[in-house]
């Protein structure tokens, strides 16, 4: 497979062609971000820990019939993926209160939600990120009602199997988003991106009642350096994806 022209350079990926024009090549980077991009710094050997992370999770979700646009990891930073046609949505699943859900309806961080609540917004750092219900969707022709309940049985059965892997590993899968897209073919598969950039997680080993975050709000509260969050997030899932015995895509 031969690396191409860049693409595409968002706020943690850099996308390239391929000579196969259904493979897109990811470099990972070690870029944090926050607030649309209003927070940001270069964190060495971030880009490395989401490139891995991601790969394994992906390798996970196929384990369990969740299908994804990834292919393989091809290095420490850099993996390959099908092209997509995304929708410009970020779809976003809630197993407990926190972040900007908590504040909104004054729930208090760490409450447990009785059903996991299911959120679309539309992709755009200009306007905010704002939400979108299912009749906007359809209204703006960001998908069709077929397309948007596919991507809503989807995003269930991703939070399904996500669920039973951080427990797994011991880690409470607070909140998440993914996106997703359609292939040449016409599948909806998830696509992008599972990291701790992009979920919320607690650690469930016992910190006498503290939460132990494992994920990017360590970098945008303030709280302390990710890199070892997100290297004890890898150790797990790797030990987890070993215990499967599934072996790296590499």
């Amino acid at each position: 497979m031969e690396k191409l022209e860049k693409l595409y350079e968002g706020k943690a990926k850099k996308m390239y062609a391929t000579d196969d024009p259904q493979v897109l090549w990811v470099e990972y980077m070690n870029q944090a971000t926050a607030g649309n991009g209003a927070k940001k710094a270069q964190i060495a050997g971030k880009g490395s820990l989401n490139n891995r992370i991601t790969s394994v999770i992906f390798d996970l979700l196929a384990a369990r019939g969740v299908k994804s646009h990834f292919l393989k990891r091809v290095s420490d930073t850099e993996q390959l993926v099908r092209r997509m046609d995304m929708f410009p949505l970020e779809i976003i699943m809630r197993n407990t209160a926190a972040g900007s859900f908590a504040k909104r309806y004054g729930v208090a961080e760490g409450t447990a939600l009785s059903k996991p609540i299911l959120e679309f917004c539309l992709k755009s750092d200009d306007l905010g990120d704002p939400f979108i219900n299912d009749d906007g969707i359809v209204a703006l022709g960001l998908a069709t009602e077929e397309q948007l309940a596919e991507i809503s049985r989807q995003a269930r059965a991703v939070n399904q199997a996500l669920l039973d892997i951080f427990s797994a590993i011991e880690v409470q899968l607070v909140d998440f988003k993914i996106e997703e897209g359609t292939a040449s073919d016409g599948t909806i598969l998830l696509a992008d991106e599972i990291t701790p950039d992009t979920c919320r997680l607690w650690d469930l080993k016992d910190h006498s009642g503290r939460i132990e975050h494992l994920d990017k709000d360590l970098f945008r509260r303030d709280l302390g350096n990710i890199i070892p969050a997100y290297e004890e997030i890898l150790s797990r899932l790797n030990g987890l994806a070993a215990s499967e015995g599934i072996t790296e895509s590499k």
